[in-house]
């Protein structure tokens, strides 16, 4: 019996795996950490390829740190998502562009090339579970050897397994083959991740280093396939539990595109060195405004950006139940610019029980990597994505197992609106939705103003159904229905709004979902009465608050109204409404389709003919 069919590998998978001149069989993230710095008496590691033409490219450098292991890519373009990558590489059903459609050409032939190139190379390989317990299925990561960061990165958010872990009936259902050079001798230099759904099998071909659209979303993209099959689904939210100071538990399901502020929910509010709170800087005056809360909630992290919501776990009691799906945290640091941003962030990672991956962290052999500490992609600029994958197991107070769904929050990142431009940053500190109207707003999912997760595009684009369609493999009306279906059985969750980035003239960063989590744990179950609340200007923001106090401390109205700011007024509003009109109507009529529900139908067909939020309260009330 050879040593890797323990893991009983697909049959060309066990070829290559038995043809290679070395096969290391990891079962360990420490066996990873030494792998990726080139070996146990390495500190310093070059991660390159030859390539046909090209000669020795190095793709990424990486160096042992005090705290676990920092990788930079040579290219800034490689330091980010290209929100271009995903293909479908067979023929089932789906809505994304195939092999076919973009290069010209069936798979199958680069498919065979990849397997020749992965047989003549040294390879890692290791098996995890995809999912949580008893959810989602086995899987295998077949990649060179010296792309031992990958296999790190990979092996902290999804888990590895040691062989005397295995069940005896452990089948791989999903395999990612990794091979690098492939970007340059076949795409141009571009991140390509191809996803080829078999029958029983779901392969994963990832063909550069940067994790996030293979070993974190290309395994979200495999999960979410196995959900359409069965029938539910695989959310894209962070979840927190918030504990007040009078001990009343609310949790948060927080949901959003790329920068939608799905990790920034688990953070504690930043303060001022002084301990107040900065609400916001006018653009245009200069004036900044803040708030005080002495004590804040207390915080429990349940997950950060995949969370499934499987059948299994539900209550049956109109609320949604969900647990996390992933073993570690892809968290990005951006705005971690200081020491002392966000002190408990800061020490987590400064000093961890266990090694940690740094990307785009600017560190040398043997320091301390630092997440302030951003690599530039040129003199004096930033990279706007650093990250760190933090295994969720060292987290301060995090919740295992499945929680309850109180309230169901959607992000959105967006622009400042002042007279003089006026954008869709209409939006105010925070917005109660109808579930009708919270559906809509999932299936357009906006990616949203300066998104530091990707790389950039141009103007308002959607990451479509519940914000995870980027991942997704199949058909969105597939998506459209589940998420229906879903809000439909949990109609005692509560629906809210949040801006992240500005209102209006203000720039307010993260404030408003910190604020919104502070003020609903605070008022737990209690329902607003009608003279708190009144419909928005614009119908598609559902309902905004009359006033808002924090622990007796007034939040201004033009940061609960935008049209009431001075420098945006009523018509500047408007147009900026009209702009989020316009954008609703052109991601909406996509679903326009036969197999979309009937009552999906109505919700849509309301909003397209200018229906206000009483009507889109009719069709799916509320609890």
């Amino acid at each position: 019996m050879r040593e890797f069919d323990v893991y009983h590998p697909p049959p060309e998978a066990a070829e290559i795996l038995a043809a290679c001149p070395r096969l290391i069989i990891a079962e360990t993230t420490e066996e990873l950490v030494d792998l990726a710095c080139g070996g146990p008496g390495s500190d310093w590691f070059e991660v390159a390829y030859e390539v046909p033409g090209r000669g020795r490219v190095v793709e990424a450098t990486v160096a042992r740190v005090r705290n676990g292991v920092c990788a930079n890519y040579t290219e800034p373009y490689m330091r980010r998502r290209d929100p271009d990558c995903m293909v479908i590489g067979d023929d089932t059903p789906t809505d994304k562009t195939t092999f076919r459609q973009r290069f010209g050409t069936s798979f199958a032939p680069l498919r065979q090339a990849t397997f020749d190139w992965l047989r003549q190379q040294e390879l890692a390989m290791f098996g995890f579970h995809a999912g949580g317990p008893g959810v989602g299925l086995d899987a295998l990561v077949i990649a060179p050897a010296n792309a031992g960061f990958f296999a790190l990165g990979l092996a902290l958010l999804q888990g590895i397994l040691r062989r005397d872990e295995l069940r005896p009936d452990f089948r791989p259902r999903a395999v990612i083959y990794v091979a690098p050079p492939f970007r340059h001798t076949h795409f141009q230099g571009r991140q390509v991740v191809v996803h080829n759904r078999r029958d029983g099998l779901h392969e994963l071909f990832s063909y550069n280093l940067y994790p996030g659209p293979s070993a974190k979303k290309g395994i979200y993209g495999v999960l979410l396939g196995l959900g359409e099959r069965e029938g539910w689904v695989t959310n894209h939210c962070s979840t927190v539990q918030v504990i007040t100071p009078y001990d009343n538990v609310v949790t948060i399901m927080h949901e959003g595109a790329s920068g939608g502020g799905k990790s920034e929910m688990l953070e504690h509010m930043h303060r001022e060195p002084d301990g107040r709170l900065l609400l916001g800087e006018n653009l245009l005056t200069g004036e900044r405004r803040y708030v005080q809360i002495p004590r804040a909630c207390e915080l429990r992290a349940v997950t950060d950006d995949m969370a499934l919501c499987h059948p299994s776990v539900q209550g049956g009691d109109g609320k949604l139940t969900l647990m996390d799906a992933e073993s570690a945290w892809f968290v990005r640091v951006n705005h971690i610019e200081h020491y002392g941003t966000d002190v408990h962030l800061e020490k987590l990672c400064a000093e961890p029980p266990v090694p940690l991956l740094f990307l785009n962290i600017d560190a040398v052999p043997r320091s301390r990597a630092l997440i302030w500490e951003h690599i530039e992609d040129a003199p004096g600029v930033r990279c706007p994505n650093p990250r760190v994958i933090i295994p969720r197991k060292i987290y301060p107070g995090v919740v295992d197992g499945p929680v309850t769904v109180d309230i169901r929050s959607f992000g959105v990142r967006t622009p400042p609106c002042t007279r003089q431009k006026p954008t869709y940053g209409i939006l105010g500190m925070f917005h109660i939705l109808p579930p009708a109207l919270a559906w809509l707003w999932r299936l357009v999912s906006p990616r949203g103003h300066a998104n530091p997760s990707i790389v950039e595009t141009e103007g308002m684009s959607s990451e479509g159904v519940g914000s995870y369609w980027p991942f997704a493999t199949g058909r969105k009306v597939d998506q459209a229905n589940l998420l229906l279906r879903q809000f439909l059985d949990s109609p005692r969750t509560r629906h809210i709004l949040c801006p992240n980035q500005h209102i209006g003239a203000w720039r307010v960063g993260f404030m408003p979902q910190w604020i919104a989590r502070e003020y609903l744990a605070r008022r737990g179950v209690a329902r607003f009465r009608p003279d708190q609340l009144r419909p928005a200007r614009c119908p598609l923001l559902g309902y905004t608050l009359h006033q808002l106090q924090v622990e007796g401390v007034p939040i201004a109205r033009w940061f609960l109204q935008v049209e009431t700011q001075p420098e945006v007024g009523e018509e500047a509003y408007d147009r900026g409404a009209a702009i989020l009109r316009a954008f609703f109507e052109k991601c909406l009529r996509e679903f326009l389709v036969p197999d979309l529900d009937p009552l999906g139908r109505e919700i849509i067909t309301c909003c397209l003919d200018g229906g206000q939020v009483a009507d889109f309260e009719k069709l799916m009330p509320g609890g």
